[in-house]
């Protein structure tokens, strides 16, 4: 059910240009405690309306439209597509009821994520999720789930092994479904190093152990850093999403079982994603209070648009290979 706070406008795309146009459109559109846009698409907006474009960046609201049509007009106006009918609309105005700070900065984040440079995507990603990380939906979560003890593992976190002009790079903590904590990221930085320096390397593949690639990052390491600020600044210093995007032309990243998360996040930037029938891809991290922070705000709306982006994170529901082809979120189904 939707919180009794919640804001919710509903335009159409001519009204939607009007309130844009109006006197601080972020007052009478925005509030921190949840607001949701909804704009029809399915009528054309009025020949000379006119949508400012730094309004429309910066509202501080969730912009929803629903279209019966499969390419709905002005779609490029809102976060998310859905359709008028069922129970799609109902279930994303919760999710955004339920953690509205963090929606809102995820809707922020991925307005004009297509076309903004990688290297400024990754640090404004990190910049948020570091904001989010000191703010109460955050706090709420982890109050209610504690933190364990680390899980003893003998080896590398990523076994790396090289054979000709081929690196093979191995997520090896299978206990855990391969989630992806502080020594494996390093691990993994230092893995993708090795084909950085070296020319020779050809082809840089990167699998998981066990059930599955990735089921995400290691929940009992997030929010352990002593202060944001600092685990911003080591979010940019041990980056793995720039670390694979430096060499994406030459990765094959091979997904199977749970990619949750950072699971599918990193893979995103290889050239070529190979997936197995088995594979599920979720972006849970709205529901914790966060936005997606391994790179996936940089990584996903290059692969499928920052709507669909959008769509996975805000209902927190997950997509098979199948759909995932079909997306282009992968590349082939082995």
């Amino acid at each position: 059910m939707m919180a009794p706070s919640m804001r919710i406008h509903r335009f159409t795309a001519t009204e939607f240009a009007a309130a844009l146009s109006g006197p601080e459109p972020a007052d009478a559109l925005g509030d921190p405690k949840g607001s949701v846009v909804v704009v029809a698409l399915d009528e054309p907006p009025a020949p000379g309306a006119t949508f400012p474009p730094l309004a429309l960046a910066t509202l501080p609201a969730v912009v929803v439209g629903t279209s019966a049509s499969a390419v709905p007009l002005a779609a490029d106006l809102v976060d998310v597509v859905l359709p008028p009918e069922g129970d799609e609309l109902d279930a994303t105005i919760d999710a955004v009821a339920a953690n509205p700070l963090a929606a809102t900065a995820l809707a922020l984040v991925l307005r004009g994520s297509e076309a903004r440079p990688l290297a400024e995507g990754l640090q404004l990603e990190s910049a948020v999720y570091a904001t989010l990380q000191a703010g109460p939906e955050f706090a709420a979560w982890r109050a209610t789930h504690p933190v364990h003890p680390p899980r003893p593992h003998e080896g590398p976190a990523v076994a790396v092994r090289r054979e000709g002009g081929r690196l093979e790079l191995v997520l090896d903590r299978p206990a855990v479904r391969n989630a992806l904590d502080a020594r494996m990221r390093d691990e993994l930085v230092a893995g993708l190093a090795i084909a950085a320096g070296d020319p020779t390397v050809a082809e840089v593949r990167i699998r998981g152990a066990g059930r599955a690639f990735c089921a995400g990052g290691d929940l009992d390491e997030f929010g352990s850093r002593p202060d944001v600020a600092t685990a911003h600044l080591v979010r940019l210093t041990r980056s793995p999403a720039r670390a694979l995007a430096a060499v994406a032309d030459r990765v094959v990243a091979e997904l199977h079982g749970a990619c949750v998360g950072s699971g599918i996040e990193l893979p995103a930037f290889a050239a070529r994603v190979a997936a197995r029938a088995d594979t599920v891809i979720g972006l849970p991290e709205v529901s914790l209070g966060l936005i997606p922070g391994a790179g996936g705000t940089v990584s996903l709306p290059r692969r499928v648009g920052r709507q669909r982006t959008a769509w996975l994170a805000l209902t927190g529901r997950t997509i098979d290979a199948a759909t995932a082809l079909e997306w282009g979120l992968v590349d082939e189904i082995v």
